[in-house]
C-alpha cells in the first residue's frame, strides 16, 4: 500500500474513532436522534476490512437520514476502534454502553465479538455481527446475532464441492485464534467424514505476512487442496503461493473475501464460499459516488445489517416501545425474515442465508457454484 493510501486510511480511521457520522438532516421538533454504536478494527492488520465495514454502515445511515431518518428520527452512529483485539473491544463496549448507554452495537471479528458476548447478555445490549464466523458465536450470548453463517455452515458446503470435484487429500493453513482453530476443526472433521484425508496442518498468527515456512511444510505433504482459514494477510499469502508454483487448489471461506486479494493477479484460481449479497448497479454507483470506493462484500454486509436495524427500530417506534436492547431482540425474533441485499431468516441467533462458491480471476471474481449450509 502506498504512503498516500496509508495516510488516507489512518485519517479516515481517526475520524471514525472520534465517533463521526454523516450529519442528520433537520428534524421535526421532538424527533430526537437515535444513536447506535459500532466496534470495528479501524487500525492494525484488520483495518482494510474494518474500514470497508464502516463505510457500509455510514452509507446506509446517510441514505436513511436523507429520507428523514426512521419514523422521523435521524440515526447517528458512534464508531470505536478495537484493532481486532478482544481487550480493546471490551474497553470500547464499556465506553459505548456504560457511558453513552447505547442499546445496539455492530461488531466484527470473532475474538472481540466473543469477548463482548457475556457483556451483551449482562447489559441487555443487542449486538449485530456481520463479519465474524467462529462457530462459538452461534451460542455465545442471547443478545449476539450473526448475519453470516458460522464457519461450520460454510465449510460443510465447501467440502461437498471439493469431494464432488474429486479432491481427496487436503492440507490446512489456519490462524491460531478462535476463528482459525474453529475453521480448521470444522474442515478436518467434515473432510474426513466425506472420505477425504488430511495430510498436513500448519498454524499462522493474526497479521502475519510471511507464510513461506508454513507453506513449504504443507507443500511437502503434496495435498490436492490447501484449505486456508485466516482473517488477514491473504494477499501476501496469495503472492507467496504464486511464487511457489504449486499445483494444489487453494480454497477457503468468506474470510478470503479481501478486496486487495481479489484485485491481485496472483490470486487467480483461489476459490471460497461466500454469502450471496447482490447489490443493484444503481446502488453500487451511488455507494461509490458517496464513499469514494467500490461497494465490496463487507460494505454490502454491513449496509444490509444496518437496514435490519432500521426495520427493528421502525417496528418499535410504531408499537410505541422504547428503543432498548431487550426490545430490539424481541422485535428481531418477531419479524424473523428480512428482505434486503441478503435475504435472511432468524430462527436461532444465526441467520439462514444463501451461500455461493466464488473463484478469483486475478482482477475480480465469479460465481462457480452454490453450497448448501451444513
Amino acid at each position: 500500500m502506498s504512503c498516500h493510501a496509508r495516510t488516507w486510511l489512518a485519517a479516515l480511521a481517526a475520524g471514525a474513532i472520534l465517533g463521526l457520522a454523516a450529519p442528520p438532516p433537520a428534524r421535526a421538533a421532538g424527533a430526537a436522534p437515535i444513536t447506535i454504536g459500532a466496534i470495528l478494527p479501524l487500525t492494525g492488520p484488520g483495518a482494510v476490512i474494518g474500514t470497508e465495514q464502516m463505510k457500509g454502515i455510514q452509507f446506509a445511515i446517510k441514505q436513511q437520514n436523507a429520507k428523514g431518518g426512521v419514523g422521523g428520527h435521524p440515526i447517528n452512529v458512534v464508531f470505536e476502534d478495537d484493532q481486532a483485539k478482544p481487550d480493546q473491544a471490551v474497553l470500547a463496549f464499556n465506553k459505548l454502553v456504560g457511558l453513552q448507554h447505547l442499546p445496539m452495537i455492530f461488531t466484527a471479528y470473532s475474538g472481540p465479538s466473543l469477548a463482548m458476548a457475556p457483556l451483551t447478555a449482562r447489559k441487555h445490549v443487542l449486538m449485530l455481527n456481520a463479519g465474524a464466523q467462529a462457530d462459538a458465536l452461534g451460542k455465545a450470548s442471547p443478545y449476539l446475532f450473526n448475519t453470516l453463517p458460522t464457519t461450520a455452515d460454510e465449510v460443510g458446503g465447501m467440502v461437498k464441492y471439493l469431494r464432488a470435484h474429486g479432491k481427496s487429500t487436503a492440507a490446512v493453513l489456519y490462524e491460531n485464534d478462535a476463528a482459525g482453530i474453529g475453521g480448521r476443526d470444522d474442515f478436518v472433521r467434515e473432510f474426513k467424514a466425506a472420505g477425504g484425508k488430511i495430510v498436513a496442518q500448519e498454524p499462522s498468527q493474526f497479521g502475519q505476512t510471511d507464510y513461506r515456512a508454513a507453506l513449504l511444510k504443507l507443500a511437502a505433504a503434496k495435498p490436492q487442496v490447501l484449505f486456508v482459514v485466516t482473517t488477514a494477510g491473504q494477499k501476501a499469502m496469495a503472492d507467496q503461493l504464486h511464487q511457489m508454483k504449486q499445483g494444489w487448489l487453494v480454497a477457503g471461506t468468506t474470510f478470503m473475501e479481501d478486496p486487495q486479494t481479489i484485485a491481485d493477479p496472483n490470486s487467480a484460481g483461489i476459490i471460497h464460499t461466500q454469502v450471496v449479497a447482490d447489490a443493484s448497479p444503481e446502488l453500487m454507483a451511488a455507494f461509490k459516488g458517496a464513499m469514494g470506493a467500490d461497494m465490496g462484500f463487507f460494505s454490502r454486509q454491513y449496509y444490509n445489517a444496518t437496514q435490519i436495524m432500521f426495520v427493528l427500530i421502525d417496528h418499535l417506534l410504531k408499537e410505541k416501545k422504547p428503543i432498548t436492547g431487550a426490545n430490539l431482540r424481541a422485535a428481531l425474533f418477531q419479524i424473523k425474515t428480512f428482505h434486503g441485499l441478503v435475504p435472511m431468516t432468524f430462527t436461532t441467533n444465526t441467520a439462514v442465508v444463501p451461500i455461493a462458491i466464488m473463484e478469483m480471476t486475478g482482477s475480480s471474481e465469479k460465481t462457480i457454484g452454490t453450497a448448501t449450509a451444513h
